[in-house]
């Protein structure tokens, strides 16, 4: 999707060509996963000549959101707490990366406590 994002438009031959080329996917591959996620309405594509060119009906945003809910709900039992730990917990979070997730959550705080007075 982030290919998809990126070009806007694409044909599944414009997605083989920026993939990373230390791991290279068969042309069928990348066609069925554009299938899926058209199928599962991220993607629409119309027929140009010979080839379908795709592009996303769906925000890189809203895709995010979806795909978390889906985290959540299958391995955290609808926790933000429980993932938020979990991540936490891994050794590639920095004291840095600590330190912007605090600011970010005393921010989104002032935010809702705002929302609550007006």
């Amino acid at each position: 999707m982030r290919i998809i994002w990126a070009r806007g438009k694409c044909t599944v031959a414009d997605i083989l060509e920026d993939l990373p080329e230390e791991a290279p996917l068969a042309y069928s591959t990348v066609l069925t996963t554009v299938r899926i996620l058209e199928d599962k309405g991220y993607l629409r594509h119309e027929k140009e000549g010979r080839a379908f060119v795709y592009e996303p009906i769906v925000k890189a945003s809203k895709a995010r959101r979806d795909a978390l809910r889906y985290v959540m709900d299958r391995f955290f039992n609808n926790s933000a707490e429980l993932l938020v730990a979990n991540v936490l917990e891994e050794d590639s979070v920095t004291p840095e990366v600590v330190e912007e997730l605090r600011k970010l959550l005393e921010s989104e705080s002032q935010e809702h406590k705002k929302g609550k007075r007006g």
